[in-house]
């Protein structure tokens, strides 16, 4: 479908507002297309229209998103649309954003235009995960991304992790860092491996990072803080220490101060509605085994990106994937479905999804 194809080229530049795409027909020959590129630009429908100038007159408007039909950042979409004299428009699926929701169909239906709602409606939901969730939960979509030896280590017991993966699963790890809107770690991953965290092996800007760090144990000669100025980072923390985050703040941290959870940690739901909150709808988590523990203890990862490196490390004291989840028998395993699987160099990745809402287990 020509429009999914070309909401995709909008990679994470639109949010917090969804991936759309637009194509204008007439018979079989497409007019022209257009995508939303970012928030505040013109929406994918208006840059179709647009570029297809008066030959949009009596043609068929193909959007993967119900049309907008009130004022945001920019004018409603509905009335670019009328302006136009498309007679005819196909609507992948209805937008759920309350601003929305059936108020673009209706306003094109009663100015007499033939409007198809549904097409390819999987498909279409398939571009906006955490555009959709958000609307759906308050929350963000959260990907959990690590890089594994074959026998499930992070790393070797003396600690080294830098070289585990390949240099096509780095520009593959990188490229989903560049699609988030944040990307989380633990403070346990900041002293061992001092990462910056950024985006460096694929096209695009580096989103906000955010460190987990209870007792706000970051160092402030980090190496994270070189990159502060171009990439915004968020310390998350339960700790009123005042002489830490002072250091921090000199650094250019932005402190996020929470009361404890039970556990005497941050509250992850608490801190993913904040970023929710801040237009932050997706989120990548590059934690250690016990930030990967307590988000799939807690039900908060969508899913699940894992690269397999063909080595095996051993070692008692080395770091693996997760603790202990409290799920003894088999049965009780998290289900990761739609698993797809393929070679990066030497490596393999693999990723699938898991349903915090549904039934976890196998």
């Amino acid at each position: 479908m020509v429009p999914r194809r070309d909401a995709r080229h909008a990679a994470r530049d639109p949010a917090p507002n969804p991936r759309v795409g637009a194509v204008v027909l007439r018979g079989g020959d497409v007019l022209a297309t257009g995508f939303h590129a970012r928030a505040g630009d013109a929406h994918a429908e208006v840059r179709a229209l647009e570029a297809a100038g008066e030959h949009a007159r009596g043609s068929t408007l193909i959007a993967t998103l119900e049309p907008c039909a009130h004022f945001g950042r920019t004018p409603p979409c509905v009335d670019a649309i009328l302006a136009s004299g498309v007679r005819r428009v196909v609507i992948g699926m209805r937008d759920p954003n309350p601003l929305v929701d059936g108020r673009g169909m209706d306003a094109l239906t009663r100015a007499g235009l033939d409007v198809v709602v549904g097409a390819l409606e999987d498909e279409c939901r398939e571009l906006n995960p955490a555009y959709l969730k958000q609307l759906r939960t308050g929350l963000p979509w959260v990907v959990l991304k690590a890089m594994l030896s074959l026998d499930g280590r992070m790393a070797s017991e003396s600690g080294e992790s830098q070289g585990l993966g390949g240099d096509e699963e780095l520009r593959v790890a990188h490229r989903l860092r560049a699609e988030s809107d944040a990307i989380l770690a633990g403070v346990g991953t900041i002293l061992a491996d001092d990462p910056l965290l950024t985006v460096r092996r694929a096209p695009g800007r580096t989103p906000l990072r955010v460190i987990l760090d209870s007792s706000l144990r970051t160092p402030p000669d980090a190496a994270i803080w070189s990159t502060v100025d171009s990439a915004p980072v968020v310390v998350a923390t339960t700790s009123r220490d005042e002489g830490r985050a002072r250091a921090l703040v000199s650094r250019g941290a932005a402190i996020w101060l929470f009361e404890p959870d039970a556990s005497g940690r941050v509250p992850l739901t608490a801190l993913l509605r904040r970023l929710a909150g801040d237009g932050r709808y997706s989120v990548l988590v590059e934690g250690g085994a016990e930030v990967h523990t307590s988000f799939l203890k807690e039900g908060l990862v969508d899913r699940v990106a894992i690269g397999i490196a063909p080595v095996i490390l051993g070692g008692s004291g080395a770091p693996t994937f997760t603790h202990d989840l409290g799920r003894a028998r088999l049965h009780e395993g998290i289900a990761v479905h739609d698993l797809r699987v393929r070679r990066l160099g030497k490596d393999v990745w693999l990723e699938g999804a898991i349903d915090p809402e549904g039934p976890a287990r196998v």
